[in-house]
């Protein structure tokens, strides 16, 4: 007998370790025995209405007191709610017929089978609340930078461990290109997101999130961590480059030297983080005329047109100045329409007495959307796609033929 009671108090016990290692509230964790109990009580007596059940967290045990119906002895039809008046006695020896008598239960005497019963259910309430606390923490922790060691790494994911031993994944599309970690490499992230299947938290970390790029802004510029500088507006393509436009409202402050500190120290390390991402910072306008400018540059522009109601930009620009303005690989102009929310056409500004015709007028033999997808490049006249480079005429990922067939007739316009 005293085996099993010595199995009841040191499961509870055990449970209540557990509660220390994973962070389960003691008042939570009470209630959880206190449901566990009931609930084998239910099973093994059709109800648990009757039933009182104390809890002794500092005892690490549990009382139960089943509550019955002082009746005579003849006349008990449920025993499980009745006691007749000679047993009642042997436990209240003033008792009388039609008053309760509380009769104290010992866990142990209801069986092995009831006790593996409290087990299972116990691990299985704790496992789900467990499982909603890591839900709610990182769903609360969505958009921060956390800190994971690298446990193992397989083909399109890795699993980071924290410091609290949960696991963090991170696919292969949420690192940055020349990212590359060895197992107990400690890896920094933001959490994207938390999936949460059948009940089954994956919490989701990623490096190229443009939270991730922001929140490192925060932790090394103390301007951005105070609010005395407000970042506007984000764009990166990860592992090249990224434009970031930040503001303030004290003019005493340099929004972009401050970000960028003496010589680069603050942007440094936020570029090494990154895997040497290039990070342009901008001063951050109302005046879109203004921001596409500036999120152009190093280009100089010489005239653009603004529709503001399909978000378009007609920038004009001085031969010399296109390559700039697309930049390598198209990275500028890419970056530039993401951070403004506009479409950025880039055309080579034509001089006096030069010959050049937009894209568009070539729409009857070219089909519209190679002449789009060489307009994203910022390529719109005819002479801008003849003098751009194989490299660049690359970034519009068309076939051999379709390219040799807008040469030819753009060729074609301009012979004698």
């Amino acid at each position: 007998m005293a085996k099993k009671v010595e199995t009841v108090n040191n499961m509870v016990d055990q449970f209540a370790e557990f509660k220390e290692h994973k962070n389960i509230d003691k008042t939570t964790l009470i209630s959880v025995l206190e449901e566990s109990f009931r609930n084998v009580i239910a099973k093994q007596f059709g109800s648990d209405e009757n039933f009182d059940v104390i809890m002794n967290p500092d005892k690490g045990d549990c009382e139960i007191y089943q509550n019955l119906v002082v009746v005579a002895d003849d006349a008990v039809d449920d025993p499980k709610k009745q006691i007749g008046i000679t047993a009642a006695r042997e436990i209240d020896p003033e008792c009388e017929i039609g008053e309760d008598v509380t009769k104290r239960l010992y866990f142990e005497k209801f069986g092995r089978r009831a006790i593996l019963n409290l087990r299972q259910t116990l691990q299985s309430k704790i496992l789900d609340l467990q499982k909603d606390a890591i839900y709610s923490k990182f769903r609360e922790l969505e958009g921060e930078v956390i800190a994971g060691e690298v446990h193992q790494i397989w083909k399109k994911e890795m699993l980071l461990i924290d410091e609290e031993q949960n696991e963090l994944i991170m696919p292969k599309e949420e690192q940055i290109p020349g990212d590359f970690f060895h197992k107990g490499d400690i890896v920094r992230a933001v959490v994207k997101r938390v999936d949460n299947p059948n009940n089954n938290p994956k919490v989701i970390v990623s490096r190229t999130d443009d939270r991730f790029l922001r929140r490192l802004f925060e932790q090394e510029v103390p301007e951005v961590h105070d609010g005395l500088i407000t970042i506007k507006a984000v764009a990166r393509i990860p592992g090249k480059r990224a434009k970031i436009a930040v503001e303030s409202y004290d003019d005493r402050i340099d929004p972009v030297g401050a970000c960028v500190g003496i010589k680069g120290s603050r942007i440094h390390g936020i570029v090494r983080e990154l895997r040497n991402e290039n990070i342009d910072v901008l001063n951050y306008t109302a005046n879109p005329s203004l921001f596409i400018q500036r999120a152009l540059s190093p280009a100089k522009i010489s005239s653009i047109r603004i529709n503001e109601e399909e978000k378009k930009a007609e920038v004009f620009l001085h031969p010399e100045e296109v390559s700039l303005a697309i930049g390598k690989e198209g990275l500028n102009i890419r970056l530039a329409t993401m951070i403004t929310g506009y479409t950025i056409d880039v055309y080579r500004d034509i001089q006096e007495g030069e010959e050049d015709i937009y894209l568009d007028e070539f729409r009857d033999e070219i089909d519209g959307w190679v002449i789009e997808a060489l307009k994203d490049l910022g390529l719109g006249t005819a002479k801008a796609v003849l003098n751009a480079s194989p490299e660049t005429l690359a970034q519009a990922d068309l076939e051999d033929e379709t390219l040799e067939h807008v040469m030819q007739v753009l060729n074609a316009e301009f012979e004698d």
